[in-house]
């Protein structure tokens, strides 16, 4: 199954991508309010799984003749496919042309960090360049969305505990990255972290680890890869992540980055994102990741409505 949210009468609600078009569940649950087990939100769709996705489908089967439930994809306002993570957990340096790229050993664990809900923003949205840095990068990742709380996972039983997956950006500014040996200056800022447009279910992903990976700017490939690159699988991230923390329905665990990225350039080659610049992230069977860049204004009263995305959902 694969799921969006939208905007609409400035609210975020939760969709469903059929061949008809995206089904608004809204809608279509106040015309058919006696179907059972209908998730009115991403949290409620990820914590009841398989009977929610049963209960969507049935809900697909009714609305099929109601033109007025559906809508075109084009048409959508979009929000981030997973709104509210409790966790973002972030995989670093774990693709190996990455590694090598950027003159690095292989890691013989994995190297986590973390970005903050601050940082969540969807496809389509404005992604801006704060006014402290003139060093931002892209960097194209699949993400993981946990399906059920988890402590100690055994690898071989990793992803039995997944929801699904969607595509990434893990948005860097390379210059507030490396004011110190900690990351999260450069890992923070607001919106740095899209996600979408599509919350693709895992049945739908026969292998994770073998998915085609890209990303564009302004219609330029700069990256692309296959998971199959990646050092530590999904299973294996997802395990080692459970040993540490307890692991919730909706947290986020980005997978890391293909080689390609500015920072891998020569620093005579390196030419940073800019205002005006259009990224595109597409991953096999989870679709197409779209961010304009803007420079941000110094000046409180554009700041207070820069961010409106990451207030509202």
């Amino acid at each position: 199954m694969i799921t969006v949210t939208f905007y609409k009468n400035n609210r975020l609600v939760l969709g469903v991508k059929t061949n008809r078009g995206v089904l608004d569940i809204e809608a279509a649950y106040a015309k058919f309010p006696y179907i059972n087990n209908i998730p009115k939100t991403v949290f409620e769709l990820v914590t009841l799984g398989e009977s929610a996705k049963q209960g969507l489908q049935r809900l697909i089967e009714y609305s099929l003749m109601e033109d007025e439930l559906f809508h075109k994809e084009d048409s959508l306002n979009y929000g981030p496919c997973v709104p509210k993570p409790q966790k973002i957990i972030c995989i670093g340096l774990n693709y190996k042309k990455h590694a090598i790229e950027c003159n690095m050993p292989f890691p013989a664990a994995p190297i986590l960090f973390s970005k903050f809900n601050n940082t969540i923003n969807a496809n389509g949205k404005d992604i801006f360049i704060p006014i402290t840095s003139s060093q931002v990068d892209y960097e194209a990742e699949l993400a993981i969305v946990i399906g059920r709380k988890a402590k100690n996972v055994k690898t071989e039983n990793a992803l039995s505990i997944v929801y699904g997956y969607c595509a990434a950006n893990d948005v860097s500014a390379r210059d507030l990255q490396n004011k110190s040996s900690q990351w999260m200056l450069g890992k923070t800022s607001d919106g740095f972290c899209p996600i979408g447009p599509n919350l693709v279910s895992k049945e739908e992903v026969e292998n994770p680890n073998n998915l085609k990976i890209t990303l564009s700017v302004n219609g330029e490939i700069r990256q692309d890869s296959n998971t199959s690159d990646m050092i530590f699988s999904c299973e294996e991230l997802v395990s080692y992540v459970s040993k540490h923390l307890t692991l919730q329905p909706g947290d986020i665990i980005l997978t890391g980055t293909p080689e390609g990225v500015i920072l891998g350039y020569s620093e005579d080659k390196r030419v940073w994102l800019k205002d005006g610049d259009a990224v595109t992230v597409e991953i096999e069977k989870l679709g197409k990741l779209t961010n304009i860049f803007r420079r941000e204004q110094n000046d409180e009263s554009v700041r207070s409505d820069i961010y409106e995305v990451s207030r509202t959902i």
